[in-house]
């Protein structure tokens, strides 16, 4: 994950006291240790089991949903608020990223089996209708919650990140760049903006390859500005 500073947040009186870990200046990159519990995490994934459909992604021409190869992961969405337990998870993701529910989609909740990935993606759309003001503009940052320790691959990688992974345990799809091993509990804060508002092309990310065990995650992007009832 690189050598990075540690940083409290408890002297901010948050509902979450866990650490910061700096990972990247290029992107923006902080692993949030600790930031669910064993509890949260389990009530997501069985919550979410029964809803899971096959995957898709956002065609960059006309931003609607499209199947594809590069991601082959199933998922589900649960909507803004849909009971205390997801309300008080999207309340702490607001606490940590200081910017406002009314910024935020639905909680998204991703299961990889062996061998399922995400090829390498940007979260920033390339297509006028999903960025548009209507939908709250440009995705901002992005707070992935790994609800399950995958025992090998499954990294989320940043291959375009100053940094890279070196030495043992690592996938050789992580060994592409920065990497972040799926922990139960942790999650990976990520900005897909640069400060100045333009796209950042360091933030392309993606998920290796489950290699033995399963990977379930739950996946926050955050707008720019409200995005009203888009999920």
């Amino acid at each position: 994950m690189g050598t990075g500073h540690t940083v409290g947040f408890g002297e901010l009186k948050e509902e979450w006291r866990g650490e910061v870990v700096h990972l990247s200046w290029s992107p923006r990159a902080f692993l949030l240790k600790n930031f669910l519990s064993d509890e949260e995490c389990d009530y997501v994934v069985e919550k979410a089991r029964p809803k899971m459909v096959k995957s898709s992604v956002v065609d960059n021409e006309s931003g609607k949903s499209v199947d594809s190869e590069i991601r082959t992961s199933t998922g589900t969405w649960f909507s803004k608020g849909e009971d205390a337990m997801i309300s008080k998870i999207e309340k702490r993701v607001a606490q940590v990223t200081m910017i406002p529910l009314e910024n935020h989609e639905g909680l998204q909740v991703l299961h990889y089996r062996d061998g399922q990935k995400y090829e390498p993606h940007y979260d920033y759309f390339h297509d006028p209708v999903n960025a548009g003001p209507e939908h709250g503009g440009q995705r901002v940052v992005t707070v992935l919650m790994y609800l399950t320790t995958v025992e090998e691959g499954g990294e989320t990688v940043l291959p375009n990140a100053d940094q890279k992974v070196t030495g043992d345990g690592w996938s050789e799809c992580a060994k592409r760049g920065l990497a972040v091993k799926p922990i139960k509990g942790d999650a990976l804060m990520f900005y897909s903006l640069k400060p100045d508002g333009s796209n950042d092309p360091a933030s392309l990310h993606g998920s290796c390859p489950t290699l033995k065990g399963d990977k379930w995650s739950a996946t926050k992007w955050i707008h720019v500005a409200p995005i009203g009832k888009r999920h």
